[in-house]
């Protein structure tokens, strides 16, 4: 079989946790050959998490990269590379900027990004936690809420990890490179979003030259979490709508 009757192997890119897809989340896609990984830690720039993704897939020659909110950062980051190989780009959740409008929000953030011990775990983690929370949480495949939310960063996500990413995703801003992205791409997005909002997708959808929205109701930003079957679905369509063969891309 060659190269481009395979199927293209879909890296999974973690969200702000840092953790990598379980095996939950991967099972909606059956033998589709697949890669996930865990973002290295205390990293505050969103290129030197594409250089990490970069590397961890070197072996590829066809692949999707499926990003997921922070991690939809850095899949778009590393497709305005236009790497040797790139099949197809699923961002979930993402953004191409720094999608925090509010100022005060913005220096909270900073500021509660510095916490460590127990702030970390009983303010910054709460805080975070309610931000990311939606009322279709529980609706899903795997009932979802914001305890969940805080034991997935507890458990996943050091206090100096989770400050280094508030730096890196204020400071990223990929607007002015969105036309470099020349492969399919599906913009993922829950129809309940406070921490991203409506521009974030907006932006996107008319930058990314062949780019699609699907929108699925009654989930919020956590829906890879609360809904995997849901979410798994959507990229499945999309993969069956790429074309036979992969475009020729930059190195």
């Amino acid at each position: 079989m060659s190269t481009s009757e395979k199927n293209p192997t879909l890296v999974f890119i973690p969200c702000f946790s840092g953790a990598p897809w379980s095996a939950e989340q991967l099972a909606p896609y059956g033998d589709a050959p697949r890669r996930t990984l865990h973002l290295p830690e205390g990293v505050d720039d969103i290129e030197r998490y594409a250089d990490h993704v970069e590397s961890a897939i070197a072996d590829l020659d066809d692949f999707v990269l499926v990003g997921d909110s922070f991690g939809a950062n850095i899949a778009l980051a590393l497709a305005t590379r236009r790497p040797r190989g790139l099949r197809a780009l699923v961002l979930s959740g993402g953004f191409a900027a720094n999608p925090v409008d509010s100022k005060p929000w913005k220096a909270l953030m900073r500021t509660i990004g510095k916490a460590r011990g127990p702030l970390y775990r009983q303010l910054t983690l709460r805080a975070h936690a309610h931000r990311l929370a939606s009322p279709f949480d529980g609706e899903g495949q795997v009932p979802w809420n914001e305890a969940r939310s805080r034991e997935l960063f507890l458990t996943n996500t050091p206090a100096a990890s989770f400050g280094a990413r508030v730096q890196a995703g204020l400071t990223a801003d990929y607007v002015d490179a969105l036309g470099r992205i020349q492969v399919p791409t599906l913009l993922l997005t829950p129809s309940h979003d406070v921490l991203i909002g409506e521009n974030a997708s907006a932006i996107m959808l008319a930058g990314i030259p062949d780019a699609r929205e699907v929108v699925l109701p009654r989930t919020g930003h956590m829906f890879r979490f609360s809904h995997p079957a849901t979410y798994a679905t959507a990229v499945k369509d999309f993969l069956v709508s790429l074309p036979a063969t992969r475009q020729a891309t930059d190195a």
